[in-house]
């Protein structure tokens, strides 16, 4: 038996949504016990937090890596160095790969690799359809019997709905989650920042926020004639709000996410074409910026995710319109998400809720609490620790983040997946 006793916390709970000074006992991986007065005995190691925050690990959903076929882009390697030293015990990987994963041979593949090279859990998702082209559905079946936690295009929406349709009538016969990209295709093809007047004053090709209104409303549909499980990977303008709010109501089952980035940055942001900015969905107005944090805030949307998108130099050199999409997050994304809380947005329960216990719970998965017999899967900060990010220093291979330069709060001490130490000293 091994024991490991957290005294002299700041324990963040985001099922009871308290923040509370205290201690926590870790017992063969698991939480043993946890509480607010005087630490009991033990015979194993202790660690005195030293008043720093200890939190369930975050669960990232949507993390693209580059095996197969972009391994210089970022390796499973690097990501789980870089998730660890980001907090992040668990990814949830994303099928958008060079070659996609639509088999269960690419799927087992990705799996030998995630569990030899990383020290954090490692969950893929799968293509929903063969190829991602949206033609034929995969093999949805034998892609969960292979270990598949999800079905997913990526940033592909499947446009043919008979096809789309019978995938996520399969799907909902084997309790398969669906997960999808909620912009109108014709609208958004092409676009690279969102309609208004900086857009225009910039000359760039834009896009209505009402094309993710229209993705919404159409998945929507899907929803009510098959009912599957679903969650929409980015909710980013005030316009789709009220469509997901009038479904959840309805009994659908339905779940919503946004990437930090959209949380955190605006269109402005983007300033004279600097491509570190450039995002699928693009950055959207200040207000729809404050809506999207706001609903985050009441549970509205659910999951706060970085949506890692690793490029290389040669991806994001380029003029605005032709360079690639997408960011780094893995190490950024609990440092940006203190922004919320340094700003009164959320508390640092609200902020885990998000991060950690609702993508577990859409999963089905037993960790992202701190409650008792759930997985001692931790992240152990500094909330208030200030640094100047330089993205020469982060662990993963791409070092495309939008927040080079920037002063930001709140560094991670520790990292512990199953009561093993991966990150800090």
């Amino acid at each position: 038996m091994t024991e490991t006793l957290f005294t002299n916390a700041r324990l963040i709970d985001p099922v009871a949504l308290t923040d509370s000074a205290g201690w926590l006992l870790v017992r063969d991986g698991r939480i043993a016990d946890s509480g607010t007065r005087a630490a009991p005995m033990t015979k194993g190691d202790v660690v005195d937090c030293a008043g720093a925050c200890l939190a369930p690990g975050i669960v990232d959903i949507g993390v693209q890596i580059g095996e197969p076929g972009e391994r210089h882009k970022e390796s499973f390697r690097s990501a789980g160095r870089a998730a660890a030293a980001g907090g992040v015990t668990t990814m949830v990987t994303r099928p958008d790969t060079a070659t996609p994963i639509d088999t269960p041979e690419t799927l087992e593949f990705v799996a030998r690799r995630a569990q030899s090279e990383t020290p954090v859990h490692v969950l893929p998702m799968a293509a929903l359809t063969k190829g991602r082209d949206g033609r034929e559905m995969s093999e949805i079946g034998f892609l969960m019997d292979a270990g598949a936690v999800a079905f997913t295009d990526g940033m592909q929406v499947v446009e043919n709905t008979k096809v789309y349709g019978r995938a996520l009538s399969y799907a909902r016969s084997l309790g398969a989650l669906v997960i999808g990209h909620v912009q109108e295709p014709g609208l958004s093809r092409g676009a690279v920042a969102t309609k208004g007047k900086f857009a225009s004053l910039r000359g760039l090709p834009d896009v209505s926020p009402m094309a993710e209104r229209m993705g919404l409303d159409r998945d929507i549909s899907m929803l009510e004639m098959t009912g599957a499980k679903y969650h929409a990977d980015q909710i980013t303008t005030a316009r789709a709000l009220p469509a997901l709010e009038r479904a959840k109501r309805n009994g659908l089952d339905i779940t919503a996410g946004v990437s930090i980035h959209h949380l955190t940055l605006n269109e402005f942001d983007v300033a004279d074409y600097r491509t570190f900015f450039k995002f699928t969905p693009p950055l959207r107005s200040e207000d729809d910026r404050i809506a999207v944090i706001e609903a985050v805030k009441s549970g509205l949307i659910d999951i706060i995710c970085s949506m890692h998108t690793p490029q290389d130099e040669e991806s994001k050199r380029l003029p605005f319109e032709e360079a690639a999409s997408g960011a780094v997050g893995l190490e950024t994304l609990l440092p940006a998400g203190l922004r919320l809380v340094h700003g009164d947005h959320l508390t640092l329960p609200e902020l885990f809720r998000a991060l950690s216990l609702n993508p577990a719970r859409r999963l089905r998965l037993d960790c992202g609490r701190l409650q008792a017999g759930a997985p001692a899967d931790l992240v152990l900060f500094d909330p208030d620790a200030p640094f100047l990010l330089d993205r020469g220093t982060l662990l993963s291979r791409s070092k495309n983040t939008p927040f080079d330069g920037a002063r930001m709060q709140g560094k991670v001490v520790g990292t512990w997946v199953e009561g093993a130490r991966v990150h800090g000293e």
